[in-house]
């Protein structure tokens, strides 16, 4: 990142945090706090506290809690995890739903100096001893539901809410660690094993949030609602900008979309922060349920996470109005390229420009890059990629630039649009094809709620595509149908050869289909 850049994107964080006709004292006075905490969570939460002590940091199920409240529970749990191993250099992980426990855990693990690693809630038995055993955590703080499945973990120590709640009470706090942790974000593992992503406190965390800042107008003081696990990496990134912003942040335990348009419409939020399936949940509520909700103080829905699809953006748009911003990117990459309201209601399936301070190359197997309109190998350069994997596997980098794994095209007007998973391509009697083009045809259907498609062995074509369907509600609709709907539309070979009929897909908990947990067709 050019200097110039870099300074663009200091500026947008700078004016995310204005506010007209502040205090004066109250800057200086959560610059020098949070000085003293270096540039992670803690100093993000340092300077909220010294900026405005008695605002609400975050309202829950529970109620709400200050920001100083947060700062100092989470200081004091430091203490108590320092005491019982969570030194410098260890690993603690966090099993918690969005509330504010998961918040205090994070501010105490940052303060403690250990790594943060942020545990799938989702998680099987398997699946969480495996991620303890691969990032050698030694303690796992978690809600009282998960206390079964991490008594079998194999961590040294586990604390579940009371025990946690206690030992965030106490009277003295931890002082600045000589090493900053850092945060370790596990991949959504849905072709395989959750690896884990690691990335550190530095300046590069600040240029991240500038190429964000700069897109989609998030200010200081908002009320925002963060429906996004904690764990995903698009919710804590949420979580920490809107410490960086002293917002108010809304969370619960579980989503639920009505509950979520309460929320939004008690506490006149202005930002709705969420992964496609949600958003989907939202617009699937009962027609009179929508329009008799008053959302208009919302200013910004930021989705990101999975696929967005055009029906839903424009849907969305249509009933939520030009709020829509659509964000493409990795926990590897971090932010690649966003999608503006304008740019949505113009290309709806879209995922933009992308952002300031950020490059992304199209490139074919030759490694130059293709030409405008051509699709290739999407590659991503900026100053928030991550520090590489805990298990010291490498992501394949061109150019300096990493692979997002994903192909895509620009189009004329500088757009990015992904076609599809490198490894979702399929190549039925000789012709390439990606079953993303087919899913977003079959969401068009009126009958058809979700789908999904993929490529299958086929004697014949060597693969063929089969798609998963689910049927709206109070509709009917048959293989025949759905096939002659495509075949209508598309080429010939991008017919589904099998249709199988389900009553829903099978999705990770930030609504990612799980395409190798699909029945045979």
């Amino acid at each position: 990142m050019s200097l110039g850049q870099r300074l663009r994107s200091f500026a947008a964080v700078a004016k995310a945090n204005f506010v007209p006709f502040e205090r004066p004292d109250r800057i200086p006075r959560a610059l020098l706090a949070a000085a003293q905490w270096g540039l992670g969570t803690c100093a993000l939460l340092a300077a909220a506290a010294a900026r405005y002590p008695t605002a609400d940091a975050v309202i829950d199920d529970e109620g709400s809690i200050t920001f100083e409240e947060l700062w100092n529970r989470g200081r004091a749990l430091a203490l108590a995890l320092r005491a019982r191993g969570a030194v410098e250099g260890a690993a603690v992980g966090v099993m918690c739903r969005n509330h504010r426990g998961f918040v205090v855990a994070c501010a105490a693990i940052a303060a403690s100096g250990a790594d943060l690693v942020l545990l799938n809630t989702g998680f099987a038995a398997p699946q969480l001893a495996d991620v303890v055993a691969d990032e050698h955590v030694a303690i796992v703080i978690h809600d009282d539901e998960f206390s079964d499945l991490v008594a079998r973990c194999g961590a040294a120590h586990t604390f579940d809410e009371a025990t946690t709640a206690a030992m965030s009470c106490g009277p003295d706090y931890a002082g600045r660690p000589t090493r900053e942790g850092r945060v370790i974000i596990l991949t959504s593992g849905t072709t395989g094993r959750p690896r884990g992503a690691a990335r550190r406190a530095d300046a590069g965390a600040a240029e991240a949030a500038g190429a964000l800042l700069a897109r989609i107008p998030l200010r200081a003081r908002d009320t925002q609602v963060v429906s996004a696990p904690l764990f995903h990496a698009w919710g804590f990134a949420h979580l920490m900008f809107g410490l960086g912003r002293s917002a108010t942040t809304v969370v619960s335990r579980r989503f639920d979309p009505s509950a979520t348009l309460t929320d939004i419409e008690r506490l006149r939020a202005r930002v709705l922060v969420v992964v496609p399936v949600m958003l989907q949940r939202i617009l699937g509520l009962a027609p009179t349920e929508l329009a008799r909700r008053d959302t208009s103080s919302l200013e910004i829905i930021a989705l990101s996470g999975s696929a967005l699809g055009g029906r839903m953006a424009t849907e969305a748009i249509n009933r939520f109005g030009p709020v829509i911003y659509n964000t493409y990117g990795s926990t590897e990459v971090a932010v690649a390229s966003i999608a503006t309201p304008d740019d949505l209601r113009r290309h709806p399936t879209t995922v933009g420009r992308p952002a300031p301070g950020v490059v992304v190359r199209i490139l074919g197997n030759d490694g130059n890059d293709v030409a405008t309109g051509a699709n290739g190998r999407i590659f991503v350069g900026n100053g928030g990629r991550f520090d590489g994997y805990t298990s010291g596997v490498a992501k394949e980098t061109q150019h300096d630039l990493l692979a997002s794994g994903d192909v895509g095209h620009f189009d004329h007007e500088g757009l990015l649009f992904v076609d599809g998973r490198e490894d979702d391509m399929v190549i039925s009697g000789g012709e390439n094809l990606f079953p993303g083009e087919v899913e977003e045809l079959l969401l068009h259907h009126q009958r058809i709620a979700d789908a999904a498609v993929i490529g299958v062995p086929d004697d014949e074509f060597g693969q063929v595509l089969a798609a998963f369907v689910v049927v709206a509600p109070g509709h009917t609709l048959t293989a025949d149908d759905v096939r002659d709907y495509v075949r209508t539309r598309l080429a010939r070979y991008k017919v589904p050869k099998t249709v199988a009929f389900l009553d829903e897909l099978p999705r990770t908990t930030t609504g990612k289909v799980l395409r190798n947990q699909l029945p045979n067709p």
